[in-house]
């Protein structure tokens, strides 16, 4: 079995049951990251599994900490053995560090698991914050305001995805840039 396939299987396991809707946007974060394998190259893979696998630690089965990027890459990477590089940006995802902070957990998800290479950490994060809760594709804009308001602004998530804002920001719009250059390679003369 291939990494990706490997991936969708463990992710509909944990997530299509106890949370379809989480399942739907894991799916539709898993396109998006498809739709970068213009400026991916040889990672297009990888990355494509860490993002179907990327909000697991939601899973009632593996729930630890309450925090999922934590509670998702110690899953992976201690029952599953998982690749490395997809563990890491599991853990790493979408700003984690700064939620974790949020949490009393950074000493904890720095201690255990690396950065991964920041591009592929932008890729990651672009593919879930363009992407809503059902799966379809939306702005970083309307991603942001949508966790806000279901969160609220005075919660730990409302707290943290304020903070991450402009750092969220600046990763889509890397991005968006490497898009744009790929795309205006391939254009005929």
């Amino acid at each position: 079995m291939g990494l990706t396939e490997w991936a969708y299987t463990l992710s509909e396991s944990l997530l299509s049951d106890p949370l379809p809707r989480r399942w739907a946007h894991s799916l539709g974060v898993a396109k998006r990251a498809r739709s970068l394998s213009p400026i991916l190259g040889d990672d297009a893979e990888l990355l494509e599994a860490a993002a179907v696998l990327h909000d697991i630690g939601y899973s009632p089965a593996i729930a630890a900490t309450g925090f999922h990027p934590l509670d998702g890459a110690r899953f992976l990477r201690d029952q599953e053995g998982a690749d490395e590089r997809v563990v890491r940006l599991v853990a790493h995802h979408s700003c984690a560090l700064l939620e974790a902070e949020e949490r009393g957990l950074r000493q904890e998800l720095e201690g255990e698991f690396e950065l991964e290479r920041s591009d592929l950490a932008d890729a990651l994060l672009y593919c879930d914050m363009t992407t809503t809760p059902d799966g379809t594709q939306t702005t970083p804009v309307e991603r942001l305001d949508e966790i806000v308001q279901r969160y609220g602004p005075d919660t730990i998530v409302g707290r943290f995805i304020q903070r991450a804002t402009p750092d969220i920001h600046a990763a889509a719009g890397r991005v968006e840039k490497r898009l744009a250059q790929a795309s205006a390679r391939r254009q005929p003369m």
